[in-house]
């Protein structure tokens, strides 16, 4: 059944004389306090520049709910438009608490909730209510809802920033924070809120029907408005859940979109690299409804495909699985694998150099099949190939492709050595080799190398990366060195354009750069230079440690020569 879907405008006034509920299915609150700050600054500059003129504030989408014997009020449930009117929310709540007009207080309580008359037979309602966290639900209804919670508790509201991991209370702790600094520093309340009420004007749409509401929702997306595609997925998911265990489902969403943040999307297109074990084609969206619903036809049989995973209970599931594995892989100190940090320190090197993310999907399906079972080992040959492929000079598409054979080989071998065994890893040694023995200042690859050369010389059973402030690559013969230096008389000019950007004039520093102390003399440069900014790279310390004294051809070659070789070790050339 399809109801009528309408649409029109209304001013803040109006929005604020309804009631709204923030669905299960929703997304937290996640406005940055960047954006309450452009809001508060559009609207002030409006209504001081042009009061006249209404202020767009853009559309919202709900699904109207009409009273029945289980719900007793009419209720707008929320699709879109939840974190301008959570904004606006918090708005009134700091404006009740700091504004010391008695009229305009208890106008801005009225728009945040209704006080219970047994008179009149006024129940008592909060206009905003988030069905979302119990903990959300707490935090309004402590720090929001009663006149003066604001001001009474600012204390607890600001250590919550920095101590709730609930992404909704800590954004909404921020918001309120700006709003009242915002307010005290501009004193333009007498302006500002007369303009929000009467002239920001807002579009709705809505419809009773919760499968039109939806198909709105995802039209408007392609329209433009900003909604990711998470947000829509797990909207259709939700639907195919029994109610009574749709709130469970939503905070487990929620609870891995907390966790992965603006990364939810990417952690999306793992999985659905994982299932189809194809390149994406479409965007992620499109890719997930072919998967619920293949259009391809199977050429033996000529019919149509079976579904490769069922919406709702199905995929919450699986996300929760290899959620549970990349937290596992990547956010643990996972130790126990070799009893010491290679692991830890091979992935590090893995995300901080590598140009794409595709080598993850593997990762994880690898995981889910075999555990830990020589999962080492496993990511030491996914690395050697991805960054074999990569080097080689393989393009984009033809990694991914790779990639994905190596999911289905996972999916067929029933042990890792059966995988071990097969050409899955084997990539082009000879264009490999001849890429990393030329020059490779500036090709995208630099830092790649010069990091597993670290990580290749590290002592990876004691010491685990946590992390670099800043990775730079530094040349030892400067590429402009000065006409009178020591360097133009150690080095010919033709030596210079042959050497100076080859691997064996290279090493990374933990800071940026100098060009003067870059371009000092050896000597010079050892002691000032590169004794303050080599940090841990152990590449960059055993060249510290080996050359003291002078670096001429024939030290820059042995370097060359030496790293080149560790290299061809690890990689098996």
């Amino acid at each position: 059944m399809t109801t009528e879907i309408k649409t029109g405008k209304i001013y803040i006034k109006g929005v604020f004389e309804q009631w709204y509920r923030i669905p299960e299915y929703q997304r937290p609150y996640v406005w940055s306090k960047e954006e309450v700050i452009d809001l508060l600054d559009d609207i002030s500059y409006a209504a001081i520049n042009t009061p006249n003129n209404d202020y767009f504030f853009g559309s919202f989408v709900y699904q109207y709910k009409k009273s029945n014997a289980i719900q007793l009020f009419d209720e707008n449930d929320l699709l879109d438009g939840q974190q301008r009117i959570t904004t606006l929310f918090l708005i009134f709540a700091v404006i009740r608490d700091i504004e010391i007009k008695e009229q305009r207080k208890k106008n801005c309580q009225n728009y945040i909730y209704q006080e219970e008359n047994k008179d009149t037979n006024t129940p008592a309602r909060i206009r905003l209510f988030y069905k979302i966290r119990p903990e959300v639900e707490q935090f309004i209804d402590e720090y929001i809802r009663p006149e003066n919670s604001i001001i009474n508790n600012l204390d607890k509201i600001i250590k919550l920033i920095d101590s709730t991991s609930d992404i909704s209370i800590k954004n909404m702790a921020i918001a309120i924070v700006v709003i009242k600094e915002f307010f005290e520093k501009n004193n333009n309340i007498d302006s500002f809120f007369p303009y929000l009420l009467q002239r920001v004007l807002m579009i709705y749409v809505y419809s009773e029907q919760l499968d039109d509401a939806f198909r709105l929702f995802t039209i408007l997306n392609n329209r433009g408005v900003v909604l990711r595609h998470s947000d829509i997925l797990k909207a259709q998911n939700l639907q195919y859940i029994v109610e009574d265990d749709r709130i469970k489902y939503a905070i487990k969403w929620e609870e891995l979109e907390s966790e992965l943040g603006e990364n939810f999307d990417r952690f999306l297109s793992f999985i659905r690299t994982i299932v189809v074990k194809e390149k994406a084609r479409l965007n992620l969206l499109q890719e997930f409804e072919n998967i619920y619903e293949p259009k391809e036809k199977d050429k033996k049989t000529g019919e149509t495909k079976p579904p490769l995973l069922k919406r709702g209970k199905e995929t919450f599931d699986l996300l929760v699985k290899y959620y549970s594995h990349y937290d596992e892989l990547f956010e643990n100190d996972n130790h126990r694998f070799t009893n010491g940090f290679e692991f830890n320190n091979l992935i590090f090197c893995m995300k901080t150099t590598l140009p794409s993310t595709d080598w993850i999907p593997p990762l994880l399906s690898y995981f889910d099949k075999f555990n830990s079972n020589e999962i080492y080992h496993f990511l030491l040959q996914l690395d050697k190939k991805f960054t074999g492929d990569w080097i080689s000079q393989l393009t984009p598409t033809e990694r991914i492709e790779n990639m994905n054979s190596i999911i289905k080989g996972i999916e067929i071998y029933n042990s890792p050595f059966d995988l071990f065994n097969t050409a899955l890893f084997d990539f082009n040694k000879n264009n490999f080799f001849k890429n990393i023995d030329n020059k490779i200042y500036g090709r995208q690859f630099v830092k790649n190398i010069l990091l597993k050369l670290d990580f290749i010389l590290n002592d990876n059973k004691t010491t685990k990366w946590s992390g670099f402030r800043q990775i730079t690559v530094e040349h030892i013969l400067p590429q402009t060195p000065e006409n009178n230096s020591k360097w133009k008389i150690d080095f010919t000019d033709i030596q210079r354009a042959d050497l100076t950007d080859k691997l064996g004039n290279l090493i990374l520093l933990g800071r940026g750069k100098n060009s003067s102390q870059g371009r000092l003399d050896y000597t010079e440069k050892h002691e000032k230079y590169f004794s303050k900014n080599i940090n841990t790279f152990p590449n960059s310390l055993r060249v510290f440690n080996t050359y003291q004294s002078q670096w001429t051809v024939n030290e820059l070659t042995q370097n060359h020569n030496y790293s080149l070789g560790e290299l061809k070790k690890y990689y098996g050339i």
